[in-house]
């Protein structure tokens, strides 16, 4: 596996070595020691798969606040979309500044967001499948977001804002600068 970190640090790229044949091919998307060797100790307690229908469907920018905090490991099942994570660390250098990749069945990528970050992602073909391990469960009262389109952020997402779907939560999401950020740089780095 390669790690790569990106213009945000904490973010990593990481692409598996694929193996192919006239059958297909095999990767490895997860080994703790590869992950571990690389300076990641992060561990996962659950997995995630979802379906978006349509070109252009927007989840996010979402996150999880503590005890709760989620880390995601995030690949693309089927087909392509383009991944976010935006910097939510109060007193962090890169606060309020977002890295995307464009993740595919394709390409094979895959994108760590640590805690401490909002997580979003559009899809760009349909019937999408994204598979993620997150770092802690569940925690519906922990939960939340910042607006996909936050004018302070400038998320350069690859369609048009005319061609976007989202669900009532996402649309009505408040910007970052319009809610106070559970997270601080000293806490999570």
């Amino acid at each position: 596996m390669e790690f790569v970190s990106l213009s945000i640090p904490e973010v990593t790229l990481i692409a598996p070595r694929r193996f192919g044949d006239h059958r297909g091919f095999f990767e490895e998307t997860y080994n703790c020691d590869q992950f571990s060797a690389a300076g990641i100790e992060t561990v996962f307690v659950q997995d995630n798969h979802s379906v978006s229908s349509d070109i252009g469907t927007i989840r996010g920018l979402h996150f999880q606040a503590p005890p709760k905090a989620q880390a995601k490991l995030v690949r693309c099942g089927r087909g392509k979309f383009f991944d976010v994570a935006v910097d939510i660390r109060k007193g962090s250098p890169t606060f309020g500044r977002w890295v995307g990749e464009e993740l595919s069945f394709d390409n094979g990528r895959m994108l760590l967001i640590p805690a401490g970050f909002a997580h979003g992602f559009m899809t760009l073909e349909p019937d999408t499948e994204i598979v993620y391990k997150c770092s802690d469960t569940y925690a519906p009262e922990t939960e939340g977001a910042v607006h996909w389109s936050d004018p302070d952020i400038g998320i350069e997402w690859p369609l048009k804002s005319t061609e976007i779907k989202l669900s009532d939560k996402d649309a009505t999401a408040l910007r970052l600068s319009e809610q106070e950020s559970p997270f601080t740089f000293e806490d999570i780095k």
